[in-house]
C-alpha cells in the first residue's frame, strides 16, 4: 500500500501577508513583519529571485508562503508584491508631475549601472541606442529596492524634461503577468 501522508515540511507551509521589514540586496536576505504577528520572517534572495526580482523595497506589502525551520520561520515562496503606499520622495520626480498616469506600453530592457548610494542609474531599452534613466524613487514605488547590471527589466518609458526616463520599472519576469 502506497504512503499517502504528507511530508511534515508540507503540514507547516501556511500563507501569510505582512510588509517587508527591511531588504539588503548586497546581503541577499532581509525581514518580513506578518500582518498576524509573530516572529520576523527570513526573506531570502534565492526565494525572491524564484518570483523574478532581485529586490524589494521597504515596506512593501508583500503576500509569501512561510514554513517553520530550525533556524525560525522563512518565506519559501513570494506570491505577490504591492509597493509601498505613500512615497516619501515624490518631490525629485518633478518630471513625472506633469504626467500624471503613464499610458506607455512596457518595454523590454536591461540595466546599464545602478547606484543605490547616488540614488539613480541607466538602463537600455532593446532596439533603441538611448539610455533612460532610472531614479530610485520610480524603483521604490515599482517595488524594486535596487538592480543589478545587467538584469532584464520591462519599463514604461517617457520623455522628460532631461530626456528618456523611466516612469515604472518591473522585473522581466514579474512583468510578464501584467496585462498591457
Amino acid at each position: 500500500m502506497k504512503d499517502c501522508s504528507v511530508p511534515d515540511e508540507d503540514k507547516q507551509r501556511e500563507t501569510l501577508t505582512g510588509l517587508v521589514k527591511w531588504f539588503d540586496p548586497v546581503k541577499g536576505f532581509g525581514f518580513i513583519v506578518a500582518d498576524t504577528g509573530g516572529p520576523d520572517i527570513l526573506l531570502h534572495v534565492n526565494v525572491l529571485r524564484n518570483f523574478g526580482q532581485s529586490s524589494v523595497s521597504d515596506q512593501a506589502r508583500v503576500v509569501v508562503v512561510v514554513q517553520n525551520t530550525d533556524r525560525g520561520v522563512q518565506a519559501v515562496e513570494v506570491l505577490s508584491i504591492t509597493p509601498p503606499a505613500n512615497s516619501q520622495g515624490d518631490q525629485a520626480l518633478e518630471d513625472l508631475a506633469d504626467y500624471g498616469v503613464v499610458d506607455a506600453p512596457l518595454e523590454p530592457g536591461r540595466v546599464k549601472w545602478f547606484d543605490k548610494g547616488k540614488g539613480f542609474g541607466f538602463a537600455n531599452i532593446f532596439g533603441s541606442a538611448e539610455d533612460v534613466f532610472l531614479h530610485v524613487e520610480v524603483l521604490r514605488r515599482s517595488g524594486l529596492a535596487d538592480l543589478q547590471p545587467g538584469e532584464a527589466l520591462a519599463i514604461r518609458v517617457i520623455d522628460g524634461k532631461r530626456g528618456r526616463m523611466a516612469a515604472e520599472v518591473h522585473a522581466w519576469e514579474a512583468a510578464l503577468s501584467k496585462d498591457d
